[in-house]
């Protein structure tokens, strides 16, 4: 099926695919993916870029760890590729007042985590907003997938690959193709199972120590950047257990107690929603396109705060 749109190359070998917007665009909402999505893998972008302000347009995303790239890539090589895309979109949409707003969905949250809090976070181009749609724990949803006894194998073979010096190889496919059909590097395998709690993709699991939280949620306010915080109310990839309201009031609090901005009134639990919102109800699916409309006219009204962009 033939998509309309424009593809942009932001670096040699990277691109984003730009919807086609009705009219001009002056602001742009740059969407990432979660692990294995790469452009259109997604339905719900293309129903939200067709309900955007009219000053805005959608573009998605293409980064190294796109479709299966993932597995031997890290969120540290993901914020810098994001980086070059925000640099370019300021570039091309250079005028005053001109807003970029980064939209994650699952792993692409943890992409915009890293971009606002990790090692680098004051370098990059600054945001005029981010939005974390199904910003879930990995760690969570793999110890409820997998068998005891296999998650533990799984750990300690790659804890083992990582002591001696080979982080970067590709575990046996018997370790990691139950979950993920795919081969993992014993790096990021760790980074998602996150045994002891502090892997590099471990931001989002709800039994993480409030100093944890300091260290990254607590980190945003210094970039000034507002947010806005999704979760599905039907999210299959999250344990039943797991209060979603609860947890977003907690990540919330630990930004604003940093000095940060969260969207209060566009954020929150989407009813009904699943994971990706894929074959969900046209309400469900308006329900997040209007959220996300009433976040990005705040930001271009500038009611949650303006950002300089240094």
């Amino acid at each position: 099926m033939a998509h309309p749109g424009t593809l942009h190359r932001y670096t040699p070998r990277l691109v984003a695919l730009e919807h086609t917007p009705t009219t001009p665009p002056t602001h742009t909402l740059l969407w990432i993916g979660g692990l294995g999505d790469g452009l259109l893998t997604v339905p719900y972008p293309t129903t939200l870029s067709h309900s955007l302000p009219p000053s805005w347009s959608l573009a998605e995303v293409l980064i190294s760890s796109s479709y299966r790239g993932w597995a031997t890539s890290s969120l540290a090589r993901d914020a810098r590729e994001l980086a070059s895309c925000v640099a370019y979109f300021r570039a091309l949409r250079p005028a005053p007042g001109s807003k970029i707003v980064l939209m994650g969905h699952s792993t692409g949250c943890q992409d915009i985590m890293a971009y606002l809090s990790a090692s680098g976070s004051k370098s990059r181009p600054k945001l005029d907003g981010a939005i974390l749609q199904a910003g879930i724990s990995d760690r969570e949803a793999l110890v409820s997938a997998l068998p005891p006894d296999v998650y533990a194998e799984s750990v300690k073979v790659a804890q083992e690959w990582v002591e001696q010096g080979k982080g970067a190889d590709v575990l046996p496919l018997s370790v990691t193709t139950r979950v993920f059909g795919s081969a993992v590097s014993a790096d990021r395998w760790l980074s998602l199972t996150s045994p002891d709690k502090r892997g590099a993709d471990d931001y989002f699991s709800s039994d993480l120590e409030d100093a944890q939280l300091e260290e990254t949620f607590g980190k945003i306010g210094e970039s000034k950047t507002p947010l806005l915080f999704l979760l599905g109310g039907s999210d299959e990839h999250m344990p039943p257990e797991v209060d979603k309201g609860a947890l977003l009031e907690r990540w919330a609090r630990v930004v604003r107690d940093g000095g940060g901005v969260v969207d209060k009134e566009a954020g929150g639990v989407v009813e009904g929603a699943s994971h990706n919102l894929d074959g969900d109800p046209e309400k469900v699916v308006g329900d997040l396109v209007g959220r996300v409309g009433a976040f990005l006219g705040r930001v271009e009204r500038g009611e949650l705060g303006a950002v300089a962009h240094l």
